[in-house]
């Protein structure tokens, strides 16, 4: 089973804790875990059994990874989204940010599942 590398921008924050918490309930396939934050960058959470520091966002942080899941707000989506997306990383975004882009589409699983 292929595992993937997931960044989670916005971990230590409501829906980021149930990020993580999902990816473990779930056995999500990780092959490689990473943290981005702005306020929080240096503090270790646990993870499974790893440990793992946040890091600060960057414009190659997103390189190699092939999912990240976004909950840090708007603007910072604005930032770094198409950034990640152009390094080939599939981003899933909570904010509004791209709410009324018509290039994005936007997903509720409960209503549209097959665009997820």
């Amino acid at each position: 089973m292929k595992k993937y590398n997931v960044v989670i921008l916005g971990a230590t924050g409501a829906v980021g804790i149930e990020f993580r918490k999902i990816l473990l309930q779930r056995n999500f396939p990780i092959n490689n875990i990473r943290f981005l934050g702005k306020t929080t960058v240096g503090q270790t959470i646990e993870f499974g059994d790893r440990k793992v520091t946040v890091e600060p966002v960057t414009d190659d942080a997103f390189k190699g990874f092939d999912i990240g899941l976004f909950s840090a707000g708007a603007s910072i989506s604005r930032e770094v989204a198409r950034k990640a997306a152009d390094s080939g990383c599939i981003v899933i975004d909570n904010s509004s940010a791209w709410r009324m882009d018509k290039d994005v589409p936007l997903v509720v699983p409960e209503v549209n599942p097959n665009d997820v």
